[in-house]
């Protein structure tokens, strides 16, 4: 799909946080000087083109009182790594899943994150994971300190 200027604009419009208000596409369709409804036609189009995945809200998990955030690293053997992440990914508490290349000073080679409202729920959630897929080479790194926290811009200007 070849993206023109004015996709371009809206990618990085929904990209960004958007208004509270009652009437949110329509904002940033004024913004933008189109139509909601070309604008909405637009992001259809991203979707059934498999451009767009999914749209969703990110929460200041701390305000909310989720003071925990564990990644949880796993050594897993290199064969099983695909069905092994399948099963994390699809635990509710596991809100990112990646597999990374493993290096000879860190033998982990996937990675989830869960949030708690402490470590130890955290600790107890890799440990029911653990029993369930059958890994018990992991450990659980926590966050000590938030630096940033935004969704990914893809066209700056």
């Amino acid at each position: 799909m070849r993206l023109d200027a004015l996709d371009k604009d809206i990618i990085n419009a929904l990209s960004g946080d958007i208004s509270g208000s009652k009437q949110p596409y329509k904002d940033i369709a004024e913004q933008l000087g189109v139509s909601e409804e070309e604008l909405l036609a637009r992001v259809r189009g991203y979707r059934d083109k498999g451009l767009l995945r999914r749209m969703g809200a990110m929460i200041a998990h701390r305000v909310a009182g989720v003071d925990a955030n564990g990644m949880i690293v796993w050594d897993v053997p290199e064969g099983k790594v695909e069905e092994i992440g399948s099963k994390l990914a699809s635990a509710r508490e596991v809100t990112h899943c990646y597999a990374r290349t493993r290096s000879p000073e860190w033998p982990y080679n996937l990675y989830t994150m869960v949030h708690g409202r402490s470590r130890k729920m955290c600790e107890q959630v890799a440990e029911r994971l653990s029993n369930e897929v059958g890994i018990k080479s992991f450990k659980v790194v926590f966050s000590t300190r938030e630096f940033k926290k935004t969704s990914p811009r893809y066209f700056v200007k």
